[in-house]
């Protein structure tokens, strides 16, 4: 007996579907464990010794101390800050720079903003120190990320020194079981990338009820992070001037500036679609014709105009820039707050300062009180990405400035009698 044709024709097509499909099984079968066996590779990259074998002991060595130097500096648990509200982990993560250092670059930022270190570094390429704040779940997300750009990032690798701040009942914990977040960290872009993404979770300030972003906290912190003899502390999405380490580290060799004296920066904002500049003649161009502005020009001009932007910006301006010296000095008045290049022995900032307003203006008041001269770099400065604009802060921002007024005028009068000879006052 004989099939009819379009009984076979079906037979033929149905076997070829099923070959088809057997064949696509295999093929993902095969994915799935290339996938699982790169994902297993690059897990022992970032923890040696965590898979089978643990890979050549030459190999390995180096991520291995790194893993044992997070491990230990998680074992002590951390130190509480003045006020026992916040923990933190000194050198959480370290560079492996050796060599000596006359100037470092301290800042400090929540995790939503870490992704601005890749531009940071990028132009700075000299030590820098970066206290991070976190809390909840973002605690082990951070250590995990933070021990990620160690391993997997040169330039972090070699320059950067991290500090890990959280809220006194919270703990860091060693993240080497910690799949999930290191799932699909393949390299150094790949990690800025999962920062990237992160980035819009909190907005400036607002990270969450009851809980304030300590930024004086973390600017002493990431300070005391270095033993260099002078430290710049900026904002983490502001950038220097290119070449400022190797311009200062010139300035002052061979000769020893005054004790108090520290040294200024005028900073600048940029348009987004603009280039950051590197050199003054370039932000002078970019000034000229309005896509380069005063800082805080449109929220706080009074709080940057003592720097006199128009006597700096008609200043000597060469191309290719000359040496790096004093332009001109200038006694503090309220209410400027100006970025500077002090010695790391200059008064900390006072950490009762917390969220917005006044936490960098109290220091350099303080810096007055003290006796301090504030003398503005001839063409160093800093540039901000993106213009500050009204609307664009957390709800809160009001509120916390009326708040931290009312912390500066008591701050003040602290001043008095913590500087008793002192006939300044601000």
């Amino acid at each position: 007996m004989h099939l009819p044709k379009k009984c076979s024709a079906f037979r033929v097509v149905l076997g070829a579907l099923l070959l088809v499909a057997l064949l696509q099984l295999l093929y993902l079968s095969f994915l799935s464990k290339f996938h699982g066996k790169q994902q297993r590779s690059r897990y022992s990259e970032l923890f040696p010794g965590s898979g089978p074998g643990g890979g050549g002991a030459a190999h390995s060595s180096e991520k291995n101390s790194r893993k044992e130097r997070l491990r230990y500096s998680l074992s002590s648990g951390g130190i509480f800050d003045h006020s026992g509200q916040y923990r933190v982990y000194k050198n959480l993560i370290q560079s492996d720079w050796t060599g000596p250092n006359v100037l470092t670059l301290a800042t400090h930022t929540s995790l939503s903003n870490l992704h601005h270190l890749s531009d940071l570094a990028e132009r700075w390429r000299n030590p820098i120190s970066v206290a991070v704040f976190a809390h909840g779940q973002d605690v082990r997300l951070a250590t995990a990320l933070l021990y990620a750009l160690g391993v997997l990032c040169p330039r972090v690798q070699a320059l950067v020194d991290f500090h890990l701040v959280c809220l006194s009942g919270e703990t860091a914990s060693f993240p080497q079981q910690d799949h999930l977040h290191f799932a699909g960290l393949d390299d150094c872009a790949a990690v800025f990338s999962r920062l990237e993404a992160h980035r819009s979770r909190y907005e400036n300030y607002a990270l969450g009820v009851n809980v304030s972003y300590p930024n004086n906290l973390l600017r002493n912190v990431a300070r005391g992070g270095t033993e260099a003899s002078y430290v710049l502390v900026i904002d983490i999405d502001t950038v220097p001037s290119a070449d400022l380490h190797q311009q200062f580290s010139a300035m002052v060799a061979g000769r020893q500036p005054a004790p108090d004296r520290v040294f200024v920066l005028p900073a600048f904002e940029i348009r987004h679609t603009r280039k950051m500049p590197a050199t003054k003649a370039e932000l002078v161009r970019l000034y000229q014709v309005g896509e380069v502005r005063p800082f805080y020009e449109e929220l706080c001009p009074r709080c940057q105009a003592p720097s006199n932007y128009s006597r700096w910006v008609n200043g000597h301006v060469s191309e290719p820039p000359g040496a790096l010296e004093v332009a001109y000095t200038l006694t503090w008045v309220d209410p400027w707050e100006p970025f500077y290049i002090g010695p790391r022995d200059v008064p900390l900032y006072d950490e009762n300062f917390k969220q917005y307003g006044f936490n960098r203006i109290s220091q350099a008041c303080e810096l007055h009180v003290a006796g301090y001269e504030f003398s503005v770099l001839s063409s160093a400065f800093l540039v901000h990405r993106g213009f500050k604009v009204q609307g664009e802060f957390h709800a809160k921002k009001d509120e916390e400035n009326k708040r931290n007024r009312l912390l500066f005028r008591s701050f003040k009068e602290a001043l008095k009698s913590k500087y008793p000879t002192s006939s300044r006052r601000c």
